[in-house]
């Protein structure tokens, strides 16, 4: 692991830039998006994920409501990993995200500044939250699949 990942105060950085700035966080309410509404029930996780998938390419992605640090963070991460992949990309880039969380083996090169969760796995508590876009993004690839 690098060793800037090893460092909790880097970390801290990346997570709070993301929770404080986060990107794509402004719906389009262009009906070429799919959405989907994701709340959580343990936490205050209440947000909208729009993905626009056309001819197999993840065009953009985009996010709002109220969440926690983690799932605010985390989705604004997938958003900006995700946009431009291919939906093959972007479900090898996924499963190394859902091996991190739960402390499997993964590739941090595909995971970027995703990294900067790879603890949240050991908080039980916190795993909803910081998988709560990525579920999201999950569901509409396979919507545009069965398309």
């Amino acid at each position: 692991m690098s060793d800037y990942m090893n460092d909790p105060m880097v970390l801290r950085q990346i997570l709070m830039d993301h929770y404080e700035y986060p990107r794509n966080h402004k719906l389009s309410n262009d009906p070429a998006y799919m959405k989907r509404h994701m709340a959580s029930d343990s936490c205050i996780d209440d947000i909208v994920v729009e993905s626009k998938i056309n001819n197999g390419i993840i065009e953009d992605i985009r996010f709002d409501g109220v969440a926690c640090t983690i799932a605010t963070a985390s989705t604004s991460m997938m958003s900006e990993l995700l946009s431009g992949k291919t939906i093959e990309e972007a479900k090898v880039i996924i499963e190394n995200y859902h091996n991190m969380i739960d402390q499997k083996a993964y590739d941090e090169e595909l995971l970027q500044e995703a990294v900067a969760l790879h603890t949240v796995g050991k908080q039980a508590n916190r795993i909803k939250c910081a998988t709560i876009g990525w579920k999201a993004i999950e569901e509409m690839i396979h919507e545009s699949e069965a398309k």
